[in-house]
């Protein structure tokens, strides 16, 4: 009676553990919103706070910082669980610089729209909107384009140019070399069996819509065109100093740069931020001329 019993309750216990499978992945797509608390206003910077019509009728709020005579124009993209405002000390050494500048927030961060699950190829996607929206209401700023990113946002940024040839520059900071070495090292302290470990990648793969092998920096890298510089800490203790390595190396070009940041934890601005005159030289020399009133003291000195 007993052994019945069981018999007839194990289809039951196996849906139940199924659906807290797939609940227990999809929270982890849930990213935390942090909303702005301040404005680029409160460093007494002219701004534009941006709707940006975002796919499926969302929208994506962003911050102009307008340079009406700029060539060149950079977009910033955050990281999981960031926002605009969290970029914005890296932002202005370039707008001081003479370039007009976009941060962005992506969908489910900051105070865009909720929208879905959140993923480096969504992250990519709004980059993609911002830079058509860009392209259609300021094209004069834009014969030079430039893209900024951190984290998964650094992601985003190798992936959408690896697919858009009207990108000019890249910087990638503390990029990750493969999702499934995040997924990994996320997962490692579960001490899951192999074959749930490989079936929770082949979900999120199913969830996101795209293999892994397909958005992984490592391999993204080999398809951009423009130069690319990769930022990395040296005590990034999320993303260790080897993944950077490990892409650079996996696709060396003269045109592939890696900056190594000392001190420089995962999410050490202050630490990037100072190293900005080495951001600015490496748009340069591809070519982004200031607009005739860059404050070169300012440009080159840490916020």
């Amino acid at each position: 009676m007993l052994v019945t019993t069981l018999l007839w309750l194990l289809p039951f216990v196996l849906a139940l553990a199924v659906i807290a499978f797939v609940l227990a992945i999809h929270l982890g797509f849930r990213a935390p919103r942090i909303p702005e608390r301040g404005t680029p206003a409160d460093q007494g910077i002219e701004y534009r706070e941006l709707r940006i019509p975002g796919p499926a009728g969302n929208r994506l709020h962003a911050w102009l910082l307008p340079r009406d005579t700029a060539r060149g124009s950079i977009i910033l993209l955050h990281g999981w669980g960031g926002n605009a405002e969290m970029m914005l000390p890296l932002a202005l050494p370039f707008w001081r610089a003479g370039l007009q500048v976009l941060l962005l927030d992506a969908r489910n961060h900051g105070r865009s729209d909720r929208h879905g699950h959140s993923s480096l190829p969504v992250f990519a996607e709004d980059l993609q909107t911002a830079i058509d929206w860009l392209r259609q209401h300021h094209p004069r700023q834009l014969q030079r384009l430039a893209l900024l990113g951190h984290s998964v946002g650094a992601g985003a940024v190798l992936f959408a140019a690896s697919q858009r040839p009207d990108v000019d520059a890249v910087i990638a900071v503390a990029a990750f070399a493969h999702p499934q070495r995040v997924m990994r090292r996320t997962l490692a302290p579960l001490h899951l069996p192999e074959w749930l470990v490989r079936l929770v990648l082949r979900y999120v793969e199913h969830i996101i819509g795209h293999r892994f092998d397909e958005i992984a920096p490592i391999n993204t890298l080999c398809r951009i065109d423009a130069p690319v510089l990769l930022v990395h800490g040296d005590a990034d203790r999320t993303v260790p100093l080897e993944d950077a390595r490990d892409i650079i190396g996996h696709c060396p070009s003269p045109r592939h740069r890696l900056l190594v940041i000392p001190g420089a934890d995962h999410d050490s601005v202050e630490f990037i931020e100072q190293h900005a005159p080495e951001l600015i030289d490496f748009l340069r020399e591809q070519g982004f001329a200031d607009d005739g009133r860059t404050d070169e003291k300012a440009a080159n000195q840490p916020l």
